[in-house]
């Protein structure tokens, strides 16, 4: 199938993937009065009195806001916001069809920091959430902290968190598999923009021995004072052996490459370098930097990709929908990081060891009932991290 020509042709027929369904049915004078003047009057003083009230007589309490400026959506880099919106109509459509979380797209005509900051604080009061999305590096690194300072809902950028968490228990699983321990291997990440960033983070959490991160101009690495800010963070705090070169020179001998970068930049020559049991996740759509068959070709044991026409399809849906459900389903203040491990946990948990296997390392995006195990682990780790407000 030509997605591409048949997606503009389902687009022009839906006319919008989402749409505002009311939860009550006004039939009568009474059905009137009730929902709307004069007896509305009283919710809202309620409100007034206490703010909290608002999660418990409105919608706020299952409703997130999926916000973005149009500067980083899909392969397709900065296309404006209003280009954006069929993206942001997606993901609010998945969040319904699986987390049951309801979810508007805000697409927000600037590229100031400060300025988005502003807009989505003055609004955060109506959501119980907001998830950032295709947002471009540095600036969204920017944005969800400076959010996180002002807003008092859970700020989540998916892009780096989401795609964080789904790896993550990729990860956790195919060690299971190969019978290595993840604090004795080298993980070598290709690609250190806002999701890179945030894998690295999560690979930390996990006990992973040493990563070595790698973008275009070579291996990043402490000292060069060459680096930006966030690059130079990166490298403090991975690549122990202070290794230099390219990325054929960080693959050699390591475990696992984990990819976020461009098509068709690693080699046969280069997996066949890699250690024993090599795990590969070339992840850059639509094209991976390797395609699976050449990587299998060349030793790797394992690998899995963004895409769904192959094997251990590595996909946000898998996270975003069900720690948003956690989140609100204890009113949390925050998504911190006790929460995102306790999603990578839940969704690689949610495959038995018994049902482990090279094509088998990771949930189906599809299946509806992941979003609940990670909801559960979620809203439980808010608990014990002091984040939930019930």
């Amino acid at each position: 199938m030509d997605y591409s020509v048949k997606s503009l042709e389902k687009h022009r027929e839906w006319q919008g993937k989402i749409e505002v369904i009311s939860r009550v049915k006004i039939q009568t004078r009474e059905d009137l009065s009730l929902a709307y003047t004069p007896g509305v009057a009283e919710p809202c003083l309620q409100i007034q009195k206490n703010i909290a009230e608002s999660y418990r007589l409105t919608r706020r309490a299952n409703l997130i806001a999926v916000v973005t400026d149009g500067t980083a959506v899909l392969g397709l880099g900065d296309i404006g916001p209003e280009a954006g919106m069929p993206v942001m109509e997606g993901k609010c459509a998945l969040f319904k069809e699986f987390g049951n979380v309801d979810a508007v797209p805000l697409c927000v005509r600037s590229k100031d920091v400060d300025e988005i900051v502003r807009t989505i604080s003055l609004i955060s009061g109506s959501f119980g959430g907001i998830n950032l999305e295709d947002i471009s590096a540095p600036r969204c690194f920017e944005i969800e902290e400076k959010l996180k300072k002002v807003c008092d809902i859970p700020v989540f950028h998916d892009d780096q968190h989401g795609t964080a968490v789904v790896v993550a228990a990729a990860v956790l699983n195919s060690l299971k598999i190969v019978g290595k321990d993840p604090s004795h291997v080298t993980v070598v990440l290709c690609g250190a923009g806002s999701a890179g960033t945030a894998i690295t983070k999560m690979l930390k959490n996990i006990n992973i021995g040493d990563i070595i991160v790698t973008d275009r101009n070579g291996i990043l690495c402490r000292g060069d004072r060459s680096l930006s800010g966030e690059h130079a963070e990166l490298a403090r705090i991975t690549n122990r052996n202070i290794l230099r070169g390219d990325l054929s020179v960080a693959l050699n001998g390591a475990d696992v490459f984990i990819g976020v970068s461009a098509p068709g930049i690693v080699s046969e020559k280069m997996i066949s370098s890699m250690a024993k049991d090599a795990i590969v996740f070339p992840m850059a759509n639509p094209v991976p930097e390797i395609m699976p068959d050449k990587a299998l070709r060349a030793g790797a044991r394992i690998v899995g990709t963004g895409r769904s026409d192959f094997p251990n399809q590595i996909n946000n849906v898998l996270a975003f929908p069900g720690i948003f459900r956690g989140a609100l389903d204890v009113l949390a203040t925050d998504i911190n990081d006790e929460m995102k491990l306790a999603a990578a946990k839940a969704i690689a948990g949610y495959i038995k060891d018994e049902e482990l296997n090279e094509e088998n390392i990771i949930p189906s995006a599809l299946d509806r009932n992941v979003s609940a195990a990670v909801a559960r682990a979620v809203a439980e780790a808010a608990v014990r991290s002091g984040v939930s407000r019930i």
